[in-house]
């Protein structure tokens, strides 16, 4: 039986994962289409009406793959109860009559290298642990690489003199990212785009706005998921600074989060799941740098997040630092969305007037 390899969007990090699948195994590969309305109502009708919209997104890809003819279902999630959604996100698909192969490589909340081989090797009997190994490697630089671009344009884009610099670039940056040969043509690829985006030419950026979007990982990191909302606010000229990435949750989270419990021993005790610990550190931590503004985004029943706001807000207050709570969910109108960013923004202003 012929195989055809699908996996769920997410941002721009579709293009690691299919550089990475199409180097370790031989069957052709579907890259997700960026989504749609479309995807999202295909994802809630089949949902149950109180999971939250991740859930809801990424179904909505699997069946959008299913119909163009995948068979083989790649999980690549592993926080918050993204354990239990992979059994559901079967039965549900299985309900509605598709015959495919799932496979998870991350079970309980961790990647397990043995595991993770074993599926490899049934998938592919030919599966090649040293390229694996290799691939795997030039993969998690290829994310960090992006992951430092991103960065770089999210604190510039919206200064930009010709609009549309930065994406154009970074569109042209990520189709060569797919056809990268080897470590060492990623690293010069890299360095050549990294140059580029710095002949940028930007307006100044003297005194600007600063503003920390902090939140569930999904919804910050696909901009589908939080309605454009970085290129909203680069609309009114200002500067982005966002903490969750890839890289981030895959090197940084593990070795950060007891640190981010000390720093926040005043407020809470224990971990409380997700990015709920972390947002609470960056509040704080943004608190100190005197940031202008903070975003906290997250899908709407999403339970840590929920637990975190009202500590947030606390810790906000302390640091006298505005915060703009999102909860968003199919019915969210992105009309609301730029009519509260605008009177944000507008308070942010005066204040710093004020100053």
């Amino acid at each position: 039986m012929s195989k055809l390899i699908t996996y769920p969007q997410l941002g721009n990090y579709q293009i690691p994962v299919y550089y990475l699948l199409s180097h370790i195994q031989k069957y052709p590969i579907l890259m997700p289409k960026p989504m749609t309305y479309r995807t999202l109502e295909l994802g809630s009708k089949n949902s149950p009406d109180f999971v939250c919209m991740p859930f809801k997104h990424t179904l909505g890809t699997y069946i959008e793959g299913l119909e163009q003819g995948a068979n083989v279902l790649f999980q690549l999630g592993g926080g918050c109860r993204y354990g239990y959604y992979s059994e559901l996100q079967i039965q549900i698909l299985k309900d509605l009559g598709y015959k495919f192969e799932y496979i998870n490589l991350v079970t309980k909340g961790k990647a397990n290298l043995k595991e993770i081989i074993q599926k490899m090797k049934d998938l592919d009997p030919d599966f090649s642990l040293k390229k694996g190994i290799y691939y795997s490697l030039v993969t998690g630089k290829m994310i960090k690489y992006m992951d430092n671009i991103d960065h770089y344009i999210r604190k510039h884009i919206g200064f930009e003199q010709e609009k549309g610099s930065f994406d154009r670039l970074n569109r042209q940056m990520l189709q060569e990212f797919k056809h990268i040969k080897g470590y060492f043509h990623l690293f010069f690829t890299y360095q050549k785009y990294k140059r580029k985006f710095k002949k940028i030419k930007i307006y100044d950026m003297k005194n600007c706005i600063q503003v920390g979007i902090i939140g569930e990982l999904y919804t910050v990191m696909e901009p589908f998921a939080n309605y454009e909302l970085e290129r909203i606010l680069a609309e009114y000229h200002i500067a982005i600074k966002r903490f969750t990435n890839a890289r981030y949750l895959l090197v940084e989270k593990g070795k950060k989060i007891k640190k981010y419990m000390k720093n926040t021993k005043d407020y809470i005790k224990y971990k409380m799941g997700a990015d709920a610990s972390d947002n609470i550190a960056r509040t704080k931590e943004m608190g100190k740098q005197k940031i202008d503004g903070i975003i906290h985004i997250k899908s709407s029943f999403c339970t840590p997040e929920i637990g975190a706001m009202p500590i947030i807000q606390k810790v906000a207050q302390e640091y006298q630092i505005p915060v703009l709570f999102f909860s968003f969910d199919s019915n969210t109108s992105e009309v609301g969305i730029r009519t509260r960013i605008e009177a944000f923004v507008d308070m942010l202003e005066m204040r710093r007037n004020h100053e």
